[in-house]
């Protein structure tokens, strides 16, 4: 029996999950669901019907893939609790595979022309801030994820010399910034995919890129803010 993967994509409000072939990279199946914080109740649900639909069981795993972020911090944790009680239990290596990186090698495997373009990936933070990334056809990196915030002279610098496609969630507010400029490309409808980390986490496994089960962390990319809620008036 060929030796499959796993991947976990939980970085966004979309949650999904995506079986394929280690040895040829085939994917075998996916499954996604659209509720917003559904994540930690329904993750092991997608899981075993995933395995179920495909007629394979978990002792049938040889790794499992997460996406790494960044992304949603709650998200983000579920997927990488799911991912490492898997291969504890299972005793299977696990990789982590940008989330960034991840969108870029999805949008580029189906734009003709590929190499033609730089493709960066933005999903939205608060306000005008973004975190954003750059990277070519073949997923390799020009800028490393990184927060931005927004204006006119965001990334003017890449856009003088290149052919930029811009899609994620946090795209849609880089738009009206750009104005005409002929060399911004925007595409919708662009979300995080586990099928994309299974692609990139096949890969990563031939490359033997493991992580430790024990002390992985996702790329959260910024500190978590959190705030204490003031006393009531009398307490």
């Amino acid at each position: 029996m060929s030796k499959l993967l796993l991947s976990l994509e939980t970085s966004s409000p979309v949650c999904s999950v995506a079986l394929h072939q280690i040895d040829d990279g085939k994917l075998i199946g996916q499954s996604e669901l659209r509720l917003e914080k559904s994540h930690s109740s329904h993750l092991s649900v997608l899981i075993h019907q995933l395995l179920e639909n495909t007629l394979h069981t978990l002792p049938n795993l040889a790794a499992v893939a997460v996406s790494d972020g960044p992304g949603s911090y709650t998200g983000l944790r579920i997927g990488a609790a799911a991912a490492k009680g898997l291969c504890y239990a299972l005793d299977i290596p696990l990789l982590a595979v940008s989330t960034l990186r991840s969108m870029a090698y999805q949008v580029a495997s189906r734009t003709a022309r590929s190499e033609q373009y730089l493709y960066c990936p933005m999903l939205d933070a608060r306000r005008m801030e973004v975190y954003a990334a750059i990277y070519r056809s073949d997923a390799t990196e020009v800028l490393a994820p990184t927060p931005l915030v927004l204006d006119q002279a965001t990334l003017a610098e890449h856009l003088a010399h290149h052919s930029l496609l811009f899609f994620g969630g946090g795209a849609q507010k880089f738009q009206p910034l750009v104005g005409s400029n002929t060399r911004a490309e925007f595409l919708s409808g662009v979300e995080p995919s586990a099928v994309a980390v299974g692609a990139l986490g096949v890969a990563a496994y031939q490359q033997q890129e493991f992580q430790s089960v024990a002390y992985y962390e996702p790329f959260y990319l910024k500190e978590v803010h959190t705030t204490t809620p003031k006393n009531k008036p009398g307490q």
